[in-house]
């Protein structure tokens, strides 16, 4: 198991902070509240139940002790992603390092001037 796995799992316990699943090979990992979807829970015995099928996400993975922070949420909001337009365009060409580049220069001299100047008035 490594972070970012998605796996199936059995929730076995609900406590007021999240909620206990088993997974496969006789893992265990904690849904925290706050991940199990976006925003706002009142009542986890709402959302969940004993006995309930999920599909999780690995958040972190202890390997001693072999538990698993789990998320339902980072699966929910991966499909409200809206697809990125792909651009053909030079447009970014006046970004990144370009303009720097060329303001370098300009830069420079008006250190070397502004250095001068307090070394005649010290």
């Amino acid at each position: 198991m490594k972070i970012g796995d998605k796996l199936q799992g059995k929730i076995t316990g609900l406590q007021p902070y999240g909620a206990f699943v088993e997974l496969e090979g006789g893992l265990t990992g904690l849904i925290h509240i706050s991940e199990i979807k976006t925003g706002y829970i009142d009542n986890i015995y709402h959302t969940l139940s004993v006995g309930q099928s999920v599909l999780v996400q690995v958040l972190d993975f202890d390997e001693f002790s072999r538990k698993a922070s789990l998320s339902m949420r980072t699966l929910e909001e991966e499909k409200h992603r809206l697809p990125k337009r792909h651009r053909f365009s030079s447009d970014r060409r006046k970004y990144g390092f370009a303009p720097l580049a060329r303001s370098l220069p300009i830069w420079t001299e008006q250190a070397l001037k502004f250095l001068k100047k307090e070394k005649k008035s010290s």
